[in-house]
């Protein structure tokens, strides 16, 4: 990468972003704005990707609304993103989870959980 925009970059990525992974519960707090007013949306669902590095850098949440599925697609280092965090930690066996898509029911949320021990360890 060009080291001007390198280092144009590095003053505007975020330091508080939490450790997630692929396979994670997580509750991403957007900023919505309607008309002038502002408020803050809670998107709470399962990492089935993450793609990009630095200020490209995206992952895609999956949820489970009212017996359909709905994927979120959220830029890291965006503005808009308030807040992540963390709900619960899992050992996913792939990169990405694309095969939640054609799962129906409870199996569509189903991802071994990491067990307490490993927990502590990462």
């Amino acid at each position: 990468m060009n080291p001007i925009i390198k280092e144009i970059t590095a003053a505007l990525i975020k330091q508080d972003v939490p450790a997630f992974r692929v396979g994670d519960g997580v509750k991403v707090h957007t900023k919505v704005r309607e008309g002038d007013k502002e408020r803050v949306q809670i998107f709470a669902g399962i990492v089935i990707a993450r793609k990009g590095a630095g200020m490209q850098e995206t992952f895609t949440v999956r949820r489970i609304s009212y017996g359909e599925g709905v994927e979120k697609v959220f830029p890291v280092q965006s503005p808009n993103v308030e807040k992540i965090e963390v709900d619960r930690q899992s050992e996913p066996m792939r990169a990405r989870l694309y095969y939640l898509r054609s799962r129906k029911g409870k199996a569509a949320m189903a991802i071994k959980e990491l067990r307490a021990e490993k927990r502590t360890a990462r």
